[in-house]
């Protein structure tokens, strides 16, 4: 259906963007790649001397049926309506976080949209890369773990009953590993249901509490005080607001749009604590780079480099290289540990599969030892 320009007067309703936004309720979700996809070929498209407008009908007509295609015609029919680019992104919170919005309309107000929407861009790119630089390091021995589980169930489930008859002679003599993973056994297969519904009622209960906010709030703080963990989620975190605070000030987003943006960002409770802090420094009179120094979560090196940074008015260009320097940290930290886990994670289930097949051969070398 080809969209309409909206009628004279605000009494006539919500404009035509706003109701096929309120349509694409039923459509499928716009992806983060969707989300990457559209803000470089936006840039493409301003910088070949566009409209936003003209630039957005452009790029619905070569975007096939979907989410995505909604969107951007939706778009295009609330700048139509008189909306801002930023208010029309604000009707699409799921795909477009407040560090966006609020660039977006600095951006508008000083008439540089197609330069924010690259460093936009640019910044995508980068938090994809640390998503995907963290996903790989933890994939294979997560991978590991759980074959090793699913190895320990088979031989649990499958193997040790085909020899309960034959070890029913000398339940007294077996090794007590053996003992267990025959009780073990036996309750698996004569009560399945009931270990799988308890499985299940734990696994829930373990979700509901981690999302309810008491739970949250648990494992926020237990992530900080892990001994070597610790300091990747310091480090992540610190990237992730540093980069978006120093683009935010760079661009000239006002400091409590600034902020919101950082809680939108960060979702450890610790941190946006942190910036709660933060806000009320600024408001008192304060440095922006205050409530950091203050913090004991912070590192010394970073509390300097702020200081330094508000000084000489570099804030914004000290927080971004510190958002670069641990982003390149964080990827060899990561990768440090990810080596070190895959051999630990093998060592744990050469133990595990030892220990089960020896409860299994040492019963049979006693009964052949017996027989002869």
């Amino acid at each position: 259906m080809a969209l309409q320009s909206p009628g004279s007067g605000p009494e006539k309703g919500p404009s035509i963007g706003e109701q096929l936004a309120a349509l694409n309720l039923f459509q499928s979700k716009v992806t983060d790649e969707d989300r990457l996809f559209f803000t470089e070929q936006l840039v493409l498209l301003l910088e070949t001397g566009s409209s936003l407008h003209e630039g957005l009908r452009v790029l619905a007509e070569q975007i096939e049926a979907g989410a995505l295609k909604n969107m951007v015609e939706n778009l295009a029919g609330q700048l139509e309506g008189g909306a801002s680019f930023a208010q029309a992104l604000s009707h699409y919170p799921d795909t477009f976080d407040e560090s966006y919005i609020h660039l977006v309309a600095a951006s508008e107000r000083g008439g540089f949209l197609n330069v924010v929407l690259s460093q936009i861009y640019e910044m995508e790119i980068k938090r994809q890369k640390l998503k995907e630089t963290l996903g790989s390091a933890l994939s294979y021995p997560l991978f590991l773990l759980a074959f090793s589980f699913a190895v320990t169930l088979f031989v649990l489930i499958q193997v040790f009953p085909k020899f309960k008859t034959m070890f029913s002679s000398m339940l007294d003599q077996l090794p007590p590993t053996t003992r267990f993973f025959m009780t073990l056994s036996d309750s698996f297969n004569n009560h399945g249901l009931i270990w799988l519904s308890g499985t299940a009622a734990l696994l829930v209960a373990v979700v509901m509490y981690i999302r309810s906010g008491k739970g949250k709030r648990w494992l926020d703080s237990v992530t900080l005080k892990l001994p070597v963990l610790k300091h990747v989620f310091i480090q992540l975190y610190l990237i992730q607001s540093m980069r978006v605070m120093g683009l935010s000030i760079q661009n000239g987003v006002s400091v409590p749009d600034t902020l919101d943006s950082c809680r939108g960002v960060v979702s450890n409770d610790q941190f946006k604590q942190l910036i709660n802090r933060i806000e009320q420094h600024v408001q008192d009179g304060h440095g922006l780079a205050h409530g950091f120094i203050e913090s004991p979560l912070i590192p010394s090196l970073v509390k300097y480099m702020l200081q330094t940074g508000e000084r000489s008015a570099q804030l914004a260009k000290v927080m971004l290289r510190i958002a670069d320097h641990y982003e390149r940290e964080l990827d060899k930290k990561v990768t440090g540990l990810s080596k070190m886990a895959e051999p630990l994670m093998l060592v744990v289930m050469g133990i595990l599969v030892g220990v089960l097949v020896s409860s299994l051969i040492l019963p049979i070398f006693q009964l052949s030892t017996g027989a002869r």
